[in-house]
């Protein structure tokens, strides 16, 4: 499965190659189950689109939709760079992409932000991000919660 496909509508937001092509690579790095599971393992934390086979999916696409509406808002995008509003849509891309730890567990782990920021810099050879963009898209997943 070519798992950057699911997301080729948001990708077309980053204008960035560099960030683009970052973005797929852990896209495809992400666990299968990611693209399968509910956006909440118990059903309490998300509204029902999000719900069901898929629904982390949907609502990832969903914020990722709605910070690139905010993001070009003049009131709210001309306080960023192209750069840094194409790194944080890449964090919302990979946000979750750890919610039920690297092996899929029953529930959502607590601490799925750390393991998604700890991944992308485990990772962080292969994306050539200098360490201000790298902790730029991890503050930014690390503290989605």
């Amino acid at each position: 499965m070519n798992k950057s496909l699911k997301f080729s509508k948001e990708l077309e937001y980053i204008k960035s190659e560099k960030i683009k092509n970052a973005c797929q690579k852990m896209i495809e790095l992400l666990p299968d189950y990611f693209f399968e599971v509910p956006a909440s393992s118990t059903g309490k934390y998300h509204p029902e689109y999000a719900l069901g086979e898929g629904g982390l999916l949907r609502h990832t696409k969903a914020a990722v939709r709605i910070a690139y509406e905010l993001l070009n808002d003049p009131c709210i995008g001309d306080k960023y760079t192209q750069d840094e509003k194409d790194l944080m849509i890449m964090a919302l891309i990979l946000h979750d992409g750890l919610k039920s730890g690297l092996n899929h567990e029953k529930y959502t782990r607590f601490d799925h932000p750390l393991l998604a920021a700890k991944f992308i810099r485990d990772n962080r050879e292969s994306l050539s991000f200098n360490d201000k963009e790298l902790e730029l898209i991890c503050t930014c997943i690390e503290s989605h919660m």
